[in-house]
């Protein structure tokens, strides 16, 4: 027997996200249906709308001085701004602890390698760290923690002309640790608070203690972002209070906790948005001609039917296998969806590692109602819509555009499926 839906969501990411919510927003009943552990919990927490253009200029101020610029078939060009200030507002009201909803100008925050990137939403746990503060700066990393070497980081900071001294320390964690702790010990020690050495002090006030011996006048502290699953606010605080300066986290590689802590925040907003979760099992084919009638279910070898008035495909792109290919070519493989690329398997990348590759902008190519149109720029599905990276048209990891390019996209596919369904 057929499940059935107004609207059903391929993907768990935020772009599949910010369908199902927008979708329920309308009154349609939704269902989110995931294959795999959402990519949130892999990324920096932080939420960039455009830092660069395709060309390169930037870091930009402003990114929506430049979004009415952008060339067509770029995903933000389909959707519209008006959807990016949409999806946008969206995310403000469900991440309502982030910084930067107040502007719609670029931050600049430094990472776990001693870069500054430019982004529009960051988490409240970053925000004492934005390269724009002069205050002097001392990064803490820890022995035991390898992707974070606090003194690298402050060096490149340095070199990169930072306006701020910024120096490094490596410390040893208050408690023994394995050689190769996961983010998420740290974490789970900090939010127990943990006592040290049986002696009732708490695992909080020995790294503040630690630290503090290294202060050599900074107004402000970078730690690795680990302070914290479920109480980071807390223990930024007390290690403020200890330390007699700002406490700031500084975006990490994955596991990423901000991300975590992200990914969390958003699967309660579909909770309280009303949309129904499937996760587990891929969507793998459907029925339908020019209208998509049913998708299924792989779920152990059985075929499990989804009905649905609307869809929307948010599977991601090549990482996130949204998008496939081999020596025959690019596909999507769940609705053969076109995806517009050279024949010629050598035009595909260039020679550089840093060079402007044709495959990094792989992907489905929409109409302004983000249906996938076919290589005669016909919609191929008057029901089907794509949002995030699986579709074409832009290079988000150059651009610093990802998280905008799933809010933009997603609320514009679910807003129109909701309404249409």
């Amino acid at each position: 027997m057929a499940i059935e839906q107004d609207v059903l969501v391929v993907g768990g990411g935020l772009a599949g996200i910010t369908a199902a919510i927008a979708a329920a927003e309308t009154g349609a009943d939704v269902r989110l249906a995931s294959y795999k552990q959402p990519t949130l919990r892999h990324a920096s927490g932080l939420v960039d709308v455009l830092g660069y253009t395709p060309d390169g200029e930037g870091p930009l101020v402003d990114p929506f001085e430049a979004i009415d610029d952008l060339p067509e078939g770029h995903p933000y060009e389909r959707a519209g701004a008006d959807a990016v200030h949409a999806g946008l507002d969206l995310f403000d009201d469900i991440a309502d602890t982030y910084e930067g909803s107040h502007t719609p100008k670029n931050a600049l925050l430094p990472t776990h390698g001693g870069t500054v990137k430019p982004t529009a939403r960051y988490p409240a746990g970053a925000a004492a760290g934005v390269a724009s503060d002069t205050r002097d700066t001392l990064l803490v990393g820890f022995e035991r923690l390898v992707d974070f070497d606090a003194p690298l980081a402050a060096a490149h900071l340095g070199a990169a002309g930072a306006p701020f001294r910024a120096r490094g320390v490596t410390v040893e964690f208050p408690i023994e640790l394995s050689a190769d702790p996961k983010v998420t010990r740290f974490a789970h020690l900090l939010d127990r608070d943990e006592a040290v050495g049986g002696r009732g002090r708490g695992v909080r006030r020995a790294l503040a203690e630690r630290v503090k011996g290294h202060l050599d006048g900074e107004d402000r502290v970078g730690f690795p972002a680990v302070l914290g699953d479920d109480h980071p606010a807390e223990i930024r605080s007390e290690l403020e209070a200890e330390l007699g300066a700002a406490v700031f986290e500084v975006p990490m590689g994955p596991p990423s906790l901000p991300g975590i802590r992200l990914e969390d925040r958003l699967y309660e907003a579909l909770d309280d948005a009303g949309v129904s979760i499937t996760t587990g099992n891929p969507i793998v084919d459907y029925d339908g001609d020019g209208t998509v009638e049913t998708v299924y279910m792989d779920r152990n070898g059985s075929r499990v039917p989804y009905v649905a008035g609307e869809f929307v495909l948010a599977t991601g792109g090549l990482v996130g296998k949204g998008i496939d290919s081999d020596r025959e070519g690019v596909e999507e493989p769940i609705f053969d969806c076109h995806v517009p690329h050279p024949s010629d398997r050598y035009e595909w990348f260039e020679d550089g590692a840093f060079d402007d590759h044709a495959f990094a902008r792989f992907g489905v190519d929409p109409d302004t109602e983000m249906r996938p149109r076919d290589a005669d720029g016909d919609v191929q599905f008057d029901n089907l819509r794509a949002a995030g990276s699986v579709l074409g048209g832009s290079d988000f990891a150059a651009e610093k555009s990802g998280s905008g390019v799933s809010l933009a996209t997603g609320y514009r596919a679910g807003h129109l499926a909701g309404q249409r369904a």
